[in-house]
């Protein structure tokens, strides 16, 4: 199957809230027979890959980190999903876990201080007493706020994913879950530029670059591999 076709296949997916299904009408509609399990395939092996180039090409995260959890219920048993995203709304990292005390934190923390190779300038948490514990064994250097009403920025940051969720009607496995945050949180913050700050022309212009880069690197990975 061609790159460009296995390409727009995992955009449509994870830009819009569609279901395999859905997306093997949209392509049938063009002329293009594929099965949703091929979708499916195209998804699972490509979107992380494609999720990893477009973080490659983004400047530094900011310094201000914001932590937060979603509970969504996972193969019908509540998880945890624990959520970073800078003081840009750019997500850092997502982590699906069964507990939502002291480990948990830490091990999240410590995975995000990994990823990101330093520590925060400020932390900012809701007021679970798991956050504090957290920030005084890993990230007592930065100063930690739990105010009400400062962590707006990661409860925005994560209404695509519930949406995405809704029309998923719920995760099935938390490796599952993983994998398809791994993706999804990469490829559709691309898309989504900050509408109420541009003028139509200028959200235009900056939609026409997005594509460009997407274009760029799916071609680049699709290339050797698409066949």
């Amino acid at each position: 199957m061609p790159a460009e076709v296995i390409s727009h296949a995992v955009w449509l997916y994870h830009r819009f809230p569609l279901s395999f299904r859905e997306v093997e009408e949209l392509l049938l509609a063009r002329g293009i027979t594929v099965s949703l399990e091929a979708i499916r395939r195209w998804c699972d092996r490509f979107g992380p890959r494609y999720a990893a180039a477009l973080r490659r090409r983004r400047p530094q995260a900011g310094d201000k980190w914001h932590l937060d959890e979603v509970f969504p219920e996972i193969n019908g048993v509540r998880h945890y999903l624990w959520w970073a995203v800078d003081q840009d709304g750019t997500v850092l990292d997502i982590l699906p876990q069964s507990k939502r005390d002291a480990k948990a934190a830490k091990r999240f923390m410590a995975k995000l201080m990994k990823k990101q190779c330093r520590t925060p300038r400020v932390l900012v948490t809701d007021k679970l007493r798991s956050y504090g514990v957290a920030h005084r064994v890993l990230m007592s250097s930065a100063d930690h706020r739990s105010r009400k009403g400062l962590n707006n920025r990661v409860e925005n940051s994560r209404q695509p994913t519930r949406q995405r969720e809704r029309a998923m009607k719920g995760f099935r496995s938390v490796g599952g879950v993983q994998r398809f945050l791994s993706a999804f949180s990469g490829i559709s913050p691309h898309f989504r530029p900050r509408r109420p700050l541009m003028t139509a022309s200028e959200h235009r212009a900056e939609t026409t670059i997005r594509f460009t880069i997407w274009e760029q690197i799916t071609d680049v990975i699709g290339r050797p591999t698409a066949a």
